[in-house]
């Protein structure tokens, strides 16, 4: 890291994903060889007490209580966004118009005339920006995209994901505040399918391309919860299921599934996908593995095997241990600064860009419309 220059970071948000990107931040250097480093300079929350203990905590030099007054500091080149939905649109617009390099967990926005209008902002003011779809880093996952890409499986015909939760079954679990700001649909803009799905429709694009058509449907279990903020009874119109077909625009199909009622299972997501010369699956409570059948292996070889991807020559993992042992989430966010330190860099744009993100909202916006008009819908 010595002679490394500095990054200096504005992060907005101090709840789960704040501590993800700031944990990657403080270990990108040590283990990537990159000319930037992040320095962190700045944290924005909306209580004072908690945004100082968040700052004293991760190393932060100053605590703020607003973002704007955060976006207008002359020393901060980075402005990472990692707040409720509602707020990435005003946030990342106008740290865009200030010069600032913009960062944005997933999803964008709450929909997708608010996207529309960031990618609009970014691509105006010329400067970097991304969104965190994190999954994309974990080293099975970027592996299963060179099986993919150096044409393994052949021509792909079936697409499957899930992501499975059980987290909001209750009925006493309230709407809003501070830690269940996603079960309000003015915070969150929808349910699983902006939360969940997001991550399933960014990894099914970058493996297996563009969606063309979707056909869904939604549930809402708990149609009225106790709001967090009044007490008072107030109606949910998040959706807590979502299922929806898809055709790709590679003529092959895909099923998706997400909820946060499906007990026993608290972050279940799997992916699979069938060519005509072999297969591979993915499961995020086994995140080292991939699996990997091969058709054209010897008949009496054939079979399902688990790839342990570990070794050095895999992805990422060079920079890790020894083969043989694993890293884990985290280290998918460590893995998504150093391509972006990288990127800044070499002057290219990292990925995804808001406009590659843009492909994601539009198929959250395609399949809840299709869910309403009980229809297939074309993604546009």
């Amino acid at each position: 890291m010595a002679g490394a220059r500095p990054l200096r970071i504005g992060l907005v948000g101090c709840g789960f994903m704040g501590r993800t990107h700031s944990n990657a931040y403080r270990q990108v250097n040590q283990f990537f060889d990159c000319e930037y480093h992040p320095e962190l300079k700045a944290v924005c929350g909306r209580d004072r007490e908690r945004t100082e203990q968040f700052a004293r905590r991760w190393g932060y030099q100053h605590a703020e209580t607003d973002w704007d007054v955060l976006v207008k500091r002359d020393d901060v080149d980075v402005i990472d966004i990692a707040s409720p939905n509602d707020t990435h649109a005003g946030i990342a617009i106008a740290a865009a118009k200030a010069g600032k390099i913009v960062l944005c967990e997933k999803p964008l926005a709450r929909n997708l005339v608010e996207a529309l209008r960031m990618v609009a902002a970014a691509e105006d003011a010329g400067v970097p920006n991304m969104v965190w779809y994190n999954y994309r880093r974990v080293p099975a996952v970027t592996l299963a995209k060179q099986i993919i890409e150096d044409g393994n499986l052949g021509r792909v015909f079936h697409y499957r994901a899930k992501f499975l939760q059980d987290w909001t079954i209750s009925r006493d679990i309230p709407v809003g505040g501070r830690a269940l700001w996603r079960l309000d649909r003015d915070l969150a803009g929808s349910g699983v399918t902006g939360d969940l799905l997001a991550h399933c429709i960014d990894t099914a694009i970058w493996l297996n391309g563009p969606i063309a058509h979707v056909s869904a449907m939604t549930e809402t279990f708990v149609k009225e919860r106790e709001s967090a903020v009044t007490g008072h009874a107030v109606e949910v119109s998040i959706d807590d299921a979502s299922a929806f077909l898809a055709r790709f625009e590679n003529g092959s199909l895909g099923t998706f599934e997400a909820t946060r009622f499906a007990r026993g299972h608290k972050a279940l997501y799997t992916f699979e996908v069938n060519g005509e010369k072999g297969s591979l699956a993915w499961d995020l409570h086994d995140l080292h593995r991939l699996r990997y059948f091969e058709y054209e292996e010897a008949s009496e070889l054939r079979g399902w095997r688990s790839i342990h991807v570990t070794e050095p020559e895999h992805p990422y993992m060079k920079s890790w241990w020894v083969p043989g042992l694993q890293i884990g989430y985290e280290h998918t966010f460590i893995h998504q600064a150093a391509d972006l330190l990288i990127a800044l860099s070499a002057g290219q744009m990292p990925s995804p860009a808001f406009r590659e993100a843009l492909a994601t909202e539009r198929v959250i916006d395609a399949v809840l419309q299709s869910a309403a008009l009980m229809k297939w819908v074309a993604v546009v």
